[in-house]
């Protein structure tokens, strides 16, 4: 007699929970067959706006629309079982206003079926990340280096390094942390503000060039697995060399085709068996 077995997929709320108690996975996935492999070891998939740099070769971030974000969320939610998806809301489309935000988010959980969303923005953001949750939007907030900003920014630098920017990021986290943000992701700021950040909020911070002292840790799948090009951030570690093999794969694939070795009669239709 076979049993069935339902895999409940982690919810928000226990991403919450998890803050003290085991480190927190988080990876990126952009499509259905990446995420389908993560699935089985993450706790959390983001389908962040970097999918406008790792998927479309883009510039930066900004260009990459509210649609194609929630398309992405879409695959990856249909491809999954388990772990909980989030989605970023791109650039221009929650900045303006929080009723913006929520008519953009909410379009983004309605076509894709994703859980919760992630927004860049510190302390002024934070009245529209509680207009968010007290709507029933989960946000994810986001401090620190914040990719959408690179213009103010100046480029994608390491926050936090001066006590002054340092300060003013803690109060981001605080603030956000009070607005009823699920979780903080902290990218790109001086290891000892992360450290700090994450020993005085009750949530969860997800460290993305952080620190170790993080709840949990976030790279992009790519970059781990040397699908990124020549450019690693500091930050990112390679753990497999996936385009060496796709490399050996795609090559082998184009000697044979050339060669005529492939396809052999065992690939085709309506071939008599043990025809020659």
């Amino acid at each position: 007699m076979s049993t069935h077995v339902d895999i409940k997929r982690i919810t928000i709320p226990q991403i919450t929970a998890m803050k003290g108690q085991q480190k927190i996975v988080c990876l990126t996935s952009y499509s259905a067959p990446f995420a389908r492999i993560l699935d089985e070891f993450v706790d959390l998939i983001l389908i962040g706006d970097s999918t406008a740099m790792v998927g479309y070769n883009m510039e930066n971030t900004l260009a990459i629309t509210v649609e194609q974000m929630a398309a992405h969320g879409a695959a990856v939610m249909r491809s999954t079982q388990q772990a909980a998806v989030v989605v970023d809301m791109p650039f221009g489309s929650y900045q303006e206003s929080k009723e913006q935000a929520f008519r953009n988010a909410a379009h983004i959980l309605q076509h894709s079926n994703v859980q919760a969303v992630k927004m860049e923005g510190g302390a002024f953001l934070a009245d529209t990340t509680r207009f968010l949750t007290e709507r029933g939007i989960p946000v994810m907030a986001h401090v620190g280096l914040m990719p959408q900003y690179f213009n103010t920014m100046g480029g994608f630098k390491a926050q936090g390094l001066s006590e002054e920017m340092a300060e003013r990021i803690y109060n981001d986290a605080i603030a956000q942390a009070q607005a009823g943000a699920f979780a903080i992701v902290i990218e790109g700021s001086a290891e000892s503000l992360a450290r700090r950040i994450t020993e005085n909020v009750n949530i969860p911070t997800i460290g993305i060039g952080a620190s170790p002292q993080c709840d949990g840790q976030i790279l992009v799948a790519e970059d781990i697995l040397n699908l990124s090009g020549p450019r690693i951030p500091k930050f990112a570690k390679q753990f497999a060399d996936v385009g060496a093999v796709i490399r050996e794969g795609v090559k082998a694939y184009a000697e044979e085709v050339r060669g005529g070795t492939f396809p052999t009669l065992d690939h085709c239709f309506g071939v008599k068996k043990g025809l020659k």
